[in-house]
């Protein structure tokens, strides 16, 4: 059980919407959770983009060594790029240091992170290396679909080939963790969407279905384990309330349908990690950075399920 409840919040890319979602999360939450909450970024943007939005800034914590001060909303460059990673090594080492029980993202450029040396695909692969995790799962958890992803940053051409049944049982096995542990879910009822089209059809426009994602299925109590599902329907089911929570073969057939019906509100969740991680479920919107008009209820949503997950663990 953990006693150490602070969340550092990153600023994200400073050039980004970044600044604007956390100003406006932040002036929204209870005087308790900023209080709990450490903000790892500069605190010029940060204040820019409360002017920007409308809010005012309370009293925070900011811990920023200046990389980020002059970034110009919108326009990202080399010192923004070298910032946004900044902020987040900042923000692991405090996890690592045991200072921090969850880190809540704000949008990165993985463009212009890797122009400042960030070697990983995106927030997900660094944490678990940082922090040692051997598996993590990418989660999408919103008020109408909660989704876990079996493949992430892969090309499509390529999900057949990653897939595998020992890393889907991986995925199922954490998803199912998590539901029970931090969304108190006693029983969960878990679909696993097939990958080709009718789930494969007995083997005739596929096999993947029947040989590598049907043996991933046997029984996790106490989950309900139930699929290859029929793509086309398993959403609809879900929606509809039949799943608590379904496994999505490859990024987009999961992501596709949340950002259709849970964008504003839904949140991506790291499983697998030794600390609690949520950010909200989109970029960093260089277009319409600065300009006061970005949704902060995603990152509302992240910070509040952060919250939420460290209670539970507690």
């Amino acid at each position: 059980m953990g006693t150490v409840t602070k969340v550092g919040i990153t600023l994200g890319d400073p050039a980004g919407i970044g600044p604007e979602i956390v100003a406006a999360t932040l002036a929204a939450a209870p005087v308790e959770w900023r209080e709990r909450c450490v903000v790892y970024g500069d605190r010029e943007p940060l204040e820019r983009g409360a002017r920007a939005i409308g809010v005012t800034l309370p009293e925070l914590t900011i811990v920023g060594d200046g990389t980020g001060a002059r970034a110009n909303p919108g326009q990202p460059d080399d010192a923004s790029g070298a910032a946004q990673v900044g902020y987040l090594e900042a923000t692991i080492a405090a996890a690592q240091r045991g200072e921090v029980a969850a880190i809540v993202t704000a949008p990165i450029s993985k463009t212009w992170a890797k122009r400042a040396g960030f070697a990983f695909p995106g927030h997900t692969e660094m944490l678990a290396a940082r922090l040692g995790a051997r598996d993590v799962v990418m989660m999408f958890a919103g008020p109408r679909l909660k989704v876990a992803l079996a493949t992430v940053h892969v090309p499509l051409a390529k999900v057949a080939e990653t897939l595998t049944t020992a890393g889907l049982r991986r995925t199922i096995e954490l998803l199912a963790e998590s539901l029970v542990r931090d969304f108190a879910i006693a029983a969960p009822r878990i679909g696993v969407v097939g990958l080709n089209p009718h789930a494969g059809e007995g083997g005739l426009l596929g096999t993947e279905d029947r040989d590598v994602i049907a043996p991933a299925l046997s029984a996790l109590a106490p989950a309900t384990l139930a699929g290859p599902l029929v793509p086309d329907a398993a959403f609809r089911d879900a929606l509809h309330g039949r799943y608590d929570a379904l496994v999505a073969i490859y990024h987009d057939q999961g992501l596709i349908p949340v950002k259709l019906v849970d964008f504003d509100e839904a949140v991506n969740v790291t499983l697998g990690l030794p600390i609690v991680r949520t950010s909200p479920d989109h970029g960093t919107a260089y277009d319409i950075a600065g300009k006061g008009i970005a949704r902060s209820i995603s990152m509302q949503r992240a910070l509040s399920l952060a919250h939420d997950m460290i209670e539970r663990r507690r």
